[in-house]
């Protein structure tokens, strides 16, 4: 039963190197800097469609990332019908504190989340995770907050069991790499029995998949571990839960897509040993559980990645494919589930050292349009999020 379920994976593994892709110009509709560029970092956006039509993003920005206490939210207002982006507001900043990572989403009954991480004594694996909510964003500018906590997950020695069996069934290394352990499993497998340490540092990247029923499945990774787990909402984001952690040699930031079958397919960037490889997880039970995780052959250049079903039944993907470097950034479109990838647009692409474009948020507006965030770097010019608007029923794909 094991090897079915198994070979069931290997039945998406995206073997785009051996297939013969449509390499086409994307359909772009509109494209532009959400601002000019500063010297400020600027990264790790998100996006959201809201209920009026206005667009809202956010990232992060300050000067650096973990280590410098200045770095805040960020965010901007995109008026439906407009072209122009507003100019930026601030979304959150815990005082001395750097507050990175933000996902912007809405539940099932329309309520705005924020989600972000306050990074404790400078460190990932100590990061806070905080949200913020509100019903009342329409208005130009910032949304109006409601309401403020952290959410807090406890998960129990169910957590320490699924760590050591999954570990097994992993190819045999030692190699990998976290913050508890560098060399060795074993380590890691002991970290976990760790109450505190599997309490704490679970961070946030990704947009959540939110399921016919209601459930919130928000994607989170921790830098102790180098792995992830999904945070579960049963009740619109009143309160969370964790699943089984989602096992891997650095696997994190997954990427959520749901198939017909409603098995629930992990995307995820590869912070593991060479070759880096996009990683790979699914879940038959609605998110609680997951598959240990295998590498692709999709490359992958330890960066974030993006998936999203589309309303036509397609899948959509972004990464940067290659092994080294963030200079390409690719959108791909499936047209059967992620088994074949017939169609791929590159977005950005520079030689090594003069770009960098990374960490895509990819949603699908109401009116059917693609829209996609990412970090935009280009030369020495600064840096900002650039936002892409595409149309994809302009995209022909067919089955392999």
């Amino acid at each position: 039963m094991k090897k079915l379920f198994l070979l069931s994976i290997g039945l998406i593994l995206i073997s785009y190197l051996s297939a013969q892709l449509a390499i086409e110009k994307a359909p772009i509709n509109y494209e532009t800097l959400i601002f000019q560029p500063v010297k400020e970092h600027v990264h790790g956006s998100s996006i959201v469609s809201l209920p009026n039509g206005d667009l809202l993003a956010a990232w992060f920005q300050g000067h650096g990332e973990r280590t410098a206490d200045d770095v805040k939210i960020m965010g901007a207002r995109l008026v439906k019908g407009s072209k122009i982006w507003s100019t930026p507001f601030l979304l959150a900043d815990t005082p001395d504190l750097p507050d990175c990572n933000p996902v912007l989403f809405l539940n099932a009954q329309g309520k705005l989340f924020l989600v972000w991480i306050a990074v404790q004594a400078n460190k990932w694996q100590y990061s806070i995770l905080k949200f913020r909510t509100s019903v009342n964003y329409n208005q130009s500018g910032a949304p109006v907050w409601q309401w403020q906590d952290n959410i807090l997950l406890k998960p129990d020695e169910k957590f320490a069991i699924e760590t050591e069996s999954k570990f097994k069934q992993l190819p045999k290394s030692g190699a990998g790499w976290s913050e508890f352990a560098h060399k060795y499993d074993q380590t890691i497998i002991e970290a976990s029995q760790d109450i505190t340490k599997r309490s704490t540092g679970w961070m946030g990247r990704i947009k959540p998949l939110i399921l016919k029923n209601g459930r919130i499945l928000l994607p989170l990774y921790s830098d102790g571990f180098n792995f992830s787990l999904i945070a579960i909402s049963d009740n619109n984001g009143e309160s969370w839960y964790p699943s089984l952690p989602i096992i891997s040699r650095g696997g994190v930031q997954p990427a959520l897509v749901q198939k017909k079958d409603q098995r629930i397919v992990a995307f995820m960037r590869d912070n593991g040993d060479d070759p880096g490889r996009l990683q790979l997880s699914e879940s038959a039970d609605l998110g609680k559980t997951w598959t240990a995780a295998i590498k692709t052959d999709i490359p992958n250049a330890g960066s974030s990645v993006e998936a999203l079903v589309l309303q036509d039944g397609r899948w959509a993907f972004i990464s940067n494919d290659q092994e080294q470097g963030r200079h390409r950034l690719s959108l791909y479109i499936s047209a059967d589930e992620g088994s074949t990838w017939s169609w791929k647009s590159v977005l950005e692409n520079e030689e090594i050292g003069k770009g960098s474009f990374s960490y895509p948020c990819l949603i699908q507006s109401t009116d059917g349009l693609i829209r996609i965030t990412y970090s935009h770097q280009l030369g020495n010019n600064g840096e900002s999020i650039k936002y892409v608007c595409i149309d994809p029923t302009k995209i022909i794909t067919t089955k392999k």
